[in-house]
Formats: structure tokens, sequence, C-alpha cells
């Protein structure tokens, strides 16, 4: 019995004496490096190309969304009245256009053929009429004042003739090709100034140009938006990659291509990621002083890498643990 109580003894001192030193053994042993960074998701905003009061939002945030799916619309009455305005616009030119085209109507054609008539009566009325005189100034009867002053209206009543003549004719041709052309070309111009107010118009129905998860909403009913202020914004969480900043020295473990493996604590799991993307950080708040011997200092990168399982349920804004092998 005296013989066991030694043994005991000696056990428990050396349990002892190897329990202190494989803890200095542990304390000594150079640690694991690691590395935090966090997985983000491509998002998108979603807002309106014309400004106006938001009439209704259709979705709340957590709501999934699908390419093409109403998310909110609004209310512009400027819009409603510049398309009424080019509407009006487009069937002015069209029927300018449209009368170029037919040229004139048949009651014009034939007031027109009517006053050359008329002037043409006229242009023979002072003809005879000058004969007349003429003769009479030959008798020496008339003065030759008398003879001039009624040449001079024969003369201009030709040339009333001449020009009603040609009225007559233009109005028969109708309007020159030009003229057709400009009517037609000034029509097609308020089409187009039709279609762009009515894009201007669709636009105030907004639809989801993307698949996802609604993240934010920024306004609501009733709200005033701004051109190109985003009303809601749009997470497709299966467009998900890790984010690291990583110092230089470590940058020999995140070549291009090449793969690591991650711990993500919200999904208690283990992930494979590949490289996509290492680009140095701004100067601000990246650079970690050394050594005074080694006469340098350390930047930092960013580095992206893709999930190889892209079917996991990320969520942005999750965190990330990258284990590096530990550096004596």
């Amino acid at each position: 019995m005296k013989s066991v109580k030694p043994i005991l003894a000696s056990l428990l001192v050396a349990g002892f004496v190897t329990w202190i030193g494989v803890g200095f053994y542990k304390a000594y042993q150079p640690k694991p490096i690691r590395l935090q960074g966090m997985i983000e998701a491509q998002q998108y905003s979603i807002s309106s190309k014309v400004p106006g009061r938001v009439d209704q939002v259709m979705v709340r945030k957590g709501d999934t969304v699908e390419q093409g799916q109403l998310i909110f619309t609004l209310h512009s009455p400027e819009i409603d009245a510049k398309l009424a305005q080019a509407i009006a616009g487009e069937k002015a030119a069209g029927a300018l256009a449209s009368e170029a085209n037919k040229g004139a109507r048949s009651q014009q054609i034939q007031a027109a053929k009517d006053q050359w008539q008329k002037a043409k009566a006229t242009a023979d009325l002072l003809e005879k009429t000058y004969q007349r005189v003429n003769s009479l100034f030959n008798d020496g009867v008339v003065a030759e004042q008398q003879r001039d002053e009624v040449k001079t209206q024969w003369q201009a009543a030709k040339y009333s003739q001449s020009a009603a003549y040609q009225m007559y004719q233009m109005t028969k041709e109708g309007a020159r090709d030009e003229t057709k052309l400009a009517a037609a070309e000034k029509a097609v111009m308020a089409a187009g100034a039709v279609a762009e107010v009515e894009a201007y118009a669709s636009d105030t129905q907004i639809e989801s140009w993307f698949e996802g998860e609604v993240s934010q909403v920024l306004l609501q009913s009733g709200e005033l938006a701004p051109q190109g202020f985003p009303v809601v914004t749009v997470v497709d969480t299966k467009d998900a990659w890790a984010v690291l900043n990583v110092r230089e020295d470590y940058l020999k473990y995140f070549d291009k291509n090449t793969q690591f493996d991650a711990y993500l604590p919200a999904l208690d799991k283990t992930v494979a990621f590949t490289v996509t993307h290492v680009a140095v950080m701004g100067d601000f708040a990246t650079w970690r002083s050394t050594d005074a011997s080694q006469g340098f200092d350390l930047r930092t990168f960013e580095i992206e890498a893709r999930p190889i399982d892209t079917q996991l349920p990320f969520r942005m804004g999750m965190s990330l643990v990258v284990e590096l092998p530990s550096e004596s």
C-alpha cells in the first residue's frame, strides 16, 4: 500500500509536467493567419427616365421580382399634355402633306380660270379701244396723249392676263415636288415627336429589367421622383461573390483562377471559391508600416472570388473567414 502512493504521486507529477510542456509548446507555435471578408451581390437600381409623382409602388422589401414585372407607376400630367400637343401637330402636318399631294380643289381651279378669262376679256376690250383711238388720232380728232394713255392701259391689261393665266396653270399643276417633299418630311418629323413623347409616357409604367429580391424601397406613393432617381433597388442573390482585403505579402495565396476555402458562419459551412479579380485598393488607409529594418510599407489588395457552388443561399453582407498556413 505504501509503495502505491509514491507511484501515483510520480504519475501525477509527470502528467502535470507533460500538461505544462504541451501548453508551452502550443503557446509558442505560430498561430494560423485568419482573414475576414464578406459576401457581395449584384445590386440594381430601378428608376424612371422622366420625373413625376409616384402613383403606386407594387413591391415591398423582401419581395422576389421577375424580369418584366411592374414595379411602380408615375403620375405626370405634363407628359399627357405634351402627348396631346404632339398628336395635334402630327395631324396638322399630315393634313398639309395630304393637301400638297392632292393639289388644289376643283373650285380653286375654276376660280383661277375665271380670273384669267376676266383678265383676257379686259385685255381684248382695251385692244379694240386702242385701235379706235389710234384711228381717231390718225384723223387728227384726238390728242397723242390720249392715244398713249389708252395704249398703256391695253399693255397693262395684257400683263394682267398673262399673270392670271400663269396662276391658272399653277393651280392646275398643284404644289411643286419640293413642296410635297417638304410637307411629307414635316409629317414624318411630327410622327417622330409623337413617338418620342409616347416613349416618355410609357416610362411612367416602370418594369423590372432584372430578377432578384427587393432590398430597398426609397420612395412611396405621393412622393416626387426626380429623373433617374432609384425608387426601388433589387439584389440578385444568384450573382454573389466574396470580397477580401488582403495585405500584399499574402497575395501569393490568391493568384487569379486559384481556389481557396472559406468558412461562412451564417451557413455553418465551408465553401470553395475561385479568385476572379485582384486589384490594389486606394492609397487611403491601405498602407501598413513594417519594421524599420525592412525599409518599405505594405499595401492592401482587394480580392474578388466566385463560389464554385452558385446554388447556395448566399445573402449580401454575410461574413466569411479564410485561414492561411501559419508563417514561422
